[in-house]
């Protein structure tokens, strides 16, 4: 059993293929190996950290996706996710519909996790930075008391900045990323890295 994790799949959002440079024809395309780099790597009895931004487009088209996706699957809510508290009162009854989808758990906010024996926590936000100029949701990001961070948003801004790892799949060729190479990255140190395009061997 391993643990994975990743974040800004972004399933059926036709605009992230130019926004981010995926290398994709269309959203039905993205979608397709998306589906089909998760379900290569990840086994069934796996589990696999979603740190937020699932599923956009046409949501009742899009979220069902989830359910194709191997392994046991818990969702830390990003910004476009449409049960995440940010949104206030349009957030609510849209747990329990992304739990119908394939969830097992739903979190918000930011969480502690053990990655091979070491203390981190994950959070869609990063400490500071974002995939735009300037950074956004600031009061939702966590506060960063010299932790090693795991998350999403940034997409294919960087893989690592200092004690931040990027687990989008822009910065990990598309698919999941596990426990044991984030641990090697926590055993390094804090490093600037850039996004890999090709998943690892």
């Amino acid at each position: 059993m391993t643990t994975w994790f990743t974040a800004d799949l972004h399933f059926g959002h036709a605009n992230i293929i130019g926004y981010c440079d995926r290398p994709f024809a269309d959203a039905e395309a993205m979608n397709r190996s998306l589906v089909e780099g998760w379900n290569d790597i990840v086994g069934d009895d796996d589990t696999v950290w979603v740190l937020g931004d699932v599923a956009l487009g046409r949501i009742a088209d899009t979220l069902p996706l989830v359910s194709l996706l191997t392994g046991r699957k818990l969702l830390l809510a990003g910004n476009h996710d449409r049960c995440w508290v940010g949104h206030g009162k349009r957030a609510k009854g849209w747990t329990e519909r992304y739990v119908d989808a394939g969830f097992a758990e739903v979190h918000q906010g930011h969480v502690p996790l053990r990655v091979v024996g070491q203390d981190v926590i994950a959070c869609h936000f990063p400490y500071r930075g974002d995939s735009q100029d300037r950074d956004r949701y600031t009061e939702h990001r966590p506060p960063d008391n010299g932790q090693w961070l795991l998350h999403g948003h940034v997409h294919e801004q960087w893989r690592q900045r200092g004690r931040m790892i990027n687990v989008g799949v822009d910065a990990w060729g598309y698919r999941p990323v596990g426990e044991q190479a984030i641990a090697e990255l926590l055993m390094r140190g804090p490093a600037d890295q850039p996004p890999q395009y090709q998943p690892p061997q």
